[in-house]
Protein backbone atom coordinates (compact mmCIF):
# COMPACT_ATOMS: atom_id res chain seq x y z
CA UNK A 1 0.00 0.00 0.00
CA UNK A 2 1.43 3.37 -0.94
CA UNK A 3 2.14 5.99 1.89
CA UNK A 4 -0.46 8.14 2.43
CA UNK A 5 2.27 10.92 2.62
CA UNK A 6 4.05 10.08 -0.33
CA UNK A 7 0.37 10.06 -2.40
CA UNK A 8 -0.20 13.55 -1.30
CA UNK A 9 3.33 13.99 -2.67
CA UNK A 10 2.28 12.98 -5.93
CA UNK A 11 -0.94 14.31 -6.37
CA UNK A 12 0.61 18.05 -5.54
CA UNK A 13 2.68 17.22 -8.48
CA UNK A 14 0.16 16.89 -10.41
CA UNK A 15 -2.09 19.40 -9.87
CA UNK A 16 1.30 21.81 -10.62
CA UNK A 17 2.05 19.98 -13.82
CA UNK A 18 -1.34 20.41 -15.15
CA UNK A 19 -1.88 24.11 -14.51
CA UNK A 20 -3.17 26.59 -12.16
CA UNK A 21 -6.75 26.64 -13.74
CA UNK A 22 -7.19 22.59 -14.35
CA UNK A 23 -6.25 22.24 -10.44
CA UNK A 24 -8.51 25.19 -9.52
CA UNK A 25 -5.36 27.66 -8.36
CA UNK A 26 -3.96 30.28 -10.22
CA UNK A 27 -0.65 31.91 -10.48
CA UNK A 28 0.92 35.06 -9.54
CA UNK A 29 4.94 36.26 -10.20
CA UNK A 30 5.37 32.60 -11.65
CA UNK A 31 4.71 31.18 -8.61
CA UNK A 32 2.06 28.38 -8.11
CA UNK A 33 -0.30 29.38 -5.67
CA UNK A 34 -1.92 26.46 -4.23
CA UNK A 35 -4.04 25.81 -1.09
CA UNK A 36 -3.90 22.21 1.37
CA UNK A 37 -6.76 19.62 1.92
CA UNK A 38 -8.55 20.53 5.00
CA UNK A 39 -8.23 18.32 8.31
CA UNK A 40 -4.92 17.42 8.28
CA UNK A 41 -3.79 16.07 12.09
CA UNK A 42 -0.45 17.37 11.68
CA UNK A 43 -1.64 21.03 10.97
CA UNK A 44 -0.68 24.27 12.76
CA UNK A 45 -3.87 26.66 13.42
CA UNK A 46 -3.16 29.96 14.95
CA UNK A 47 -5.51 32.00 16.52
CA UNK A 48 -6.21 35.69 17.82
CA UNK A 49 -4.85 36.10 21.31
CA UNK A 50 -7.00 38.72 23.46
CA UNK A 51 -5.11 41.14 23.12
CA UNK A 52 -2.86 42.94 19.97
CA UNK A 53 -4.97 43.21 17.18
CA UNK A 54 -6.37 46.10 15.93
CA UNK A 55 -7.19 46.91 11.95
CA UNK A 56 -6.79 50.34 10.58
CA UNK A 57 -7.49 52.12 7.76
CA UNK A 58 -5.44 55.35 5.91
CA UNK A 59 -6.55 57.56 3.55
CA UNK A 60 -4.90 60.78 2.79
CA UNK A 61 -7.20 64.05 2.81
CA UNK A 62 -7.10 67.72 2.62
CA UNK A 63 -9.13 69.30 5.16
CA UNK A 64 -10.44 73.02 4.63
CA UNK A 65 -9.46 74.37 8.06
CA UNK A 66 -6.05 72.72 7.84
CA UNK A 67 -3.08 74.19 6.01
CA UNK A 68 -1.42 70.85 5.14
CA UNK A 69 -2.91 67.28 4.12
CA UNK A 70 -2.71 64.37 6.80
CA UNK A 71 -3.61 60.88 7.07
CA UNK A 72 -7.34 59.71 8.27
CA UNK A 73 -7.54 56.78 10.27
CA UNK A 74 -9.84 54.84 11.42
CA UNK A 75 -9.38 51.40 13.64
CA UNK A 76 -11.19 48.65 15.17
CA UNK A 77 -10.16 45.74 17.50
CA UNK A 78 -13.30 43.71 16.44
CA UNK A 79 -11.26 41.11 14.61
CA UNK A 80 -12.02 37.09 14.48
CA UNK A 81 -9.79 34.69 12.66
CA UNK A 82 -7.25 31.92 12.12
CA UNK A 83 -4.79 31.18 9.74
CA UNK A 84 -3.51 26.92 9.52
CA UNK A 85 -1.22 25.30 7.98
CA UNK A 86 -0.64 21.78 7.17
CA UNK A 87 2.16 19.45 7.89
CA UNK A 88 4.34 21.09 4.35
CA UNK A 89 3.28 24.80 5.54
CA UNK A 90 0.81 24.93 2.87
CA UNK A 91 -2.16 27.14 3.84
CA UNK A 92 -5.99 25.80 4.63
CA UNK A 93 -7.59 27.75 2.82
CA UNK A 94 -11.08 26.55 4.06
CA UNK A 95 -9.51 26.85 7.79
CA UNK A 96 -7.97 30.51 7.22
CA UNK A 97 -10.32 33.40 7.39
CA UNK A 98 -9.85 36.59 8.93
CA UNK A 99 -13.76 38.56 9.66
CA UNK A 100 -13.28 42.68 10.69
CA UNK A 101 -16.56 44.46 11.75
CA UNK A 102 -16.50 47.63 9.93
CA UNK A 103 -19.25 49.36 11.84
CA UNK A 104 -17.17 48.84 14.27
CA UNK A 105 -14.37 51.42 13.19
CA UNK A 106 -13.98 54.91 14.53
CA UNK A 107 -11.49 57.38 13.46
CA UNK A 108 -11.87 60.13 15.93
CA UNK A 109 -13.96 62.09 14.25
CA UNK A 110 -18.15 61.43 14.61
CA UNK A 111 -19.10 62.96 11.39
CA UNK A 112 -16.45 61.21 9.18
CA UNK A 113 -17.61 58.18 10.81
CA UNK A 114 -21.32 58.24 10.39
CA UNK A 115 -20.47 59.56 6.48
CA UNK A 116 -18.42 56.15 5.52
CA UNK A 117 -20.63 54.17 7.28
CA UNK A 118 -23.98 54.82 5.61
CA UNK A 119 -22.03 56.34 1.82
CA UNK A 120 -19.32 54.76 0.84
CA UNK A 121 -18.79 52.06 3.25
CA UNK A 122 -22.62 50.78 3.47
CA UNK A 123 -22.13 48.65 6.21
CA UNK A 124 -26.25 48.19 6.85
CA UNK A 125 -25.69 45.89 3.36
CA UNK A 126 -21.77 44.88 4.04
CA UNK A 127 -20.97 44.80 7.34
CA UNK A 128 -17.86 43.32 7.71
CA UNK A 129 -14.72 43.14 5.08
CA UNK A 130 -13.01 38.97 4.83
CA UNK A 131 -10.09 38.07 4.13
CA UNK A 132 -9.07 34.63 2.65
CA UNK A 133 -5.94 33.45 3.10
CA UNK A 134 -4.47 31.26 0.01
CA UNK A 135 -0.70 31.64 0.02
CA UNK A 136 2.13 32.91 2.17
CA UNK A 137 5.47 33.05 -0.24
CA UNK A 138 8.38 33.43 1.64
CA UNK A 139 7.14 31.90 4.85
CA UNK A 140 9.56 30.18 6.75
CA UNK A 141 8.64 26.36 7.95
CA UNK A 142 8.50 24.91 10.29
CA UNK A 143 7.53 28.66 12.02
CA UNK A 144 10.59 30.34 13.67
CA UNK A 145 10.78 30.34 16.93
CA UNK A 146 12.14 33.42 17.64
CA UNK A 147 13.58 36.72 15.95
CA UNK A 148 12.08 38.99 13.15
CA UNK A 149 11.00 37.90 9.71
CA UNK A 150 8.55 38.82 6.76
CA UNK A 151 6.80 36.92 3.86
CA UNK A 152 4.07 37.83 1.67
CA UNK A 153 0.53 37.08 1.95
CA UNK A 154 -2.07 36.29 -0.98
CA UNK A 155 -5.69 36.13 -0.01
CA UNK A 156 -9.30 36.93 -1.66
CA UNK A 157 -10.26 39.88 -0.13
CA UNK A 158 -14.88 40.59 -0.02
CA UNK A 159 -15.37 44.17 0.75
CA UNK A 160 -18.56 45.80 -0.34
CA UNK A 161 -19.82 42.96 -1.72
CA UNK A 162 -16.71 42.25 -3.55
CA UNK A 163 -14.43 39.96 -4.02
CA UNK A 164 -10.44 40.61 -5.02
CA UNK A 165 -7.01 38.68 -4.59
CA UNK A 166 -4.82 41.14 -3.62
CA UNK A 167 -1.08 40.94 -2.09
CA UNK A 168 0.24 42.05 1.24
CA UNK A 169 3.71 42.36 3.19
CA UNK A 170 3.82 41.02 6.46
CA UNK A 171 6.43 42.01 8.94
CA UNK A 172 6.48 39.47 11.75
CA UNK A 173 8.42 38.83 14.87
CA UNK A 174 8.60 35.31 16.60
CA UNK A 175 8.37 35.69 20.42
CA UNK A 176 6.81 34.63 23.90
CA UNK A 177 5.22 31.59 21.82
CA UNK A 178 3.38 33.16 19.56
CA UNK A 179 3.79 35.92 16.69
CA UNK A 180 3.73 39.82 16.29
CA UNK A 181 4.14 41.99 13.80
CA UNK A 182 2.03 44.24 10.86
CA UNK A 183 0.55 43.29 7.45
CA UNK A 184 0.01 45.73 5.18
CA UNK A 185 -1.85 45.97 1.89
CA UNK A 186 -3.23 49.46 -0.76
CA UNK A 187 -5.64 49.63 -3.21
CA UNK A 188 -7.97 52.26 -5.09
CA UNK A 189 -11.69 52.68 -4.00
CA UNK A 190 -12.58 52.14 -7.42
CA UNK A 191 -11.61 47.94 -6.99
CA UNK A 192 -13.82 47.14 -4.66
CA UNK A 193 -16.41 49.84 -6.12
CA UNK A 194 -16.65 52.17 -3.23
CA UNK A 195 -17.70 56.10 -3.68
CA UNK A 196 -14.72 58.71 -2.57
CA UNK A 197 -16.09 60.52 0.34
CA UNK A 198 -17.50 64.10 -0.83
CA UNK A 199 -18.29 66.34 2.53
CA UNK A 200 -17.95 70.09 2.52
CA UNK A 201 -15.22 70.09 5.08
CA UNK A 202 -12.62 67.81 2.70
CA UNK A 203 -10.93 70.01 0.16
CA UNK A 204 -9.79 66.16 -1.42
CA UNK A 205 -9.13 62.73 -0.74
CA UNK A 206 -6.48 60.54 -2.23
CA UNK A 207 -7.81 57.58 -4.41
CA UNK A 208 -5.74 54.93 -2.65
CA UNK A 209 -6.92 53.04 0.41
CA UNK A 210 -3.86 51.40 2.84
CA UNK A 211 -4.86 48.68 4.99
CA UNK A 212 -2.74 47.93 8.08
CA UNK A 213 -3.57 44.92 11.00
CA UNK A 214 -1.50 44.43 13.58
CA UNK A 215 -1.67 41.08 14.30
CA UNK A 216 -1.07 39.16 17.81
CA UNK A 217 -1.69 35.55 16.41
CA UNK A 218 -0.68 32.48 19.45
CA UNK A 219 -1.05 28.76 18.66
CA UNK A 220 -4.58 27.04 19.41
CA UNK A 221 -3.90 24.94 22.10
CA UNK A 222 -7.37 23.07 22.07
CA UNK A 223 -6.57 21.53 18.50
CA UNK A 224 -3.11 20.36 19.86
CA UNK A 225 -1.25 22.67 17.74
Amino acid sequence: MIDIRVAATLAAVAVAAFGAEAAGTSSRHGQIISTAVPGSTDSTRLVLASEGNEARYRVRERIARLEFPSDAVGATNDLTGALVLDEYGKVVAAESKFVVDLRTLKSGRDRRDRYLQRRTLETELYPTIELVLTALPGLLFPLPESGAFSFELVGDMTLHGVTRRIGWHVAAEAKDGGFYGMATTSFTFDMFELTQPRMAMLLSVADTIRLEYDFRLIPDRSSGS
